[in-house]
């Protein structure tokens, strides 16, 4: 991420945590990752890892989407790079992401909130993805949905995937 999208993550994810109630201890206490590195996140150093934004967003109790909602850029590491397409304000609440991954890329992703599904379709490429250990190889034009509220993984061979994916809140977000 550049200097700028950092700043605006940063004084975002502060916002958040303010308007929660929760203190800097114990967000990076439930997330799992240092304070100091939550205070420099905050004040837009560092460079966090998408694992540790879900993290974030976990403890605090929304979506992902609301978290990266006012960052232009897409976010990312490791080959793969993520950006918010639309944050749905309905019930349950959807989220829609175009996600980019690079070549021999392997990527497991963390549990996500309790109730959460996320939906895959390759738009080009080809990709295997899932539930880790109950995963499906996938072309341009198929869709898997699996339970995100598990690990789950997204991995790719010699050559570029993209992909619309759309990830349920089935449970509510505490306001």
């Amino acid at each position: 991420m550049n200097q700028s999208t950092l700043n605006v993550l940063g004084r975002h994810l502060q916002k958040l945590r303010q308007d929660k109630g929760v203190s800097l201890s114990q967000l990076a206490a439930g997330a799992g990752i240092a304070k100091s590195n939550l205070s420099r996140l905050e004040q837009g150093n560092g460079n966090p890892t998408l694992d540790t934004i879900w993290r974030l967003a976990k403890q605090l109790d929304v979506p992902f989407g609301q978290l990266v909602q006012p960052l232009s850029a897409s976010v990312g590491e490791k080959g793969v790079e993520v950006r918010l397409i639309e944050q749905g304000q309905g019930m349950p609440n959807v989220d829609a992401y175009w996600m980019s991954v690079a070549p021999n890329t392997f990527r497991e992703a963390e549990a996500h909130a309790t109730g959460t599904e996320e939906t895959i379709t390759v738009v080009s490429g080809s990709l295997e993805a899932g539930n880790s250990g109950n995963t499906q190889w996938l072309q341009p034009g198929q869709s898997l949905t699996f339970s995100a509220d598990l690990p789950h993984v997204y991995k790719t061979l010699d050559e570029w995937a993209t992909c619309l994916i759309t990830i349920v809140y089935h449970k509510e977000a505490k306001e």
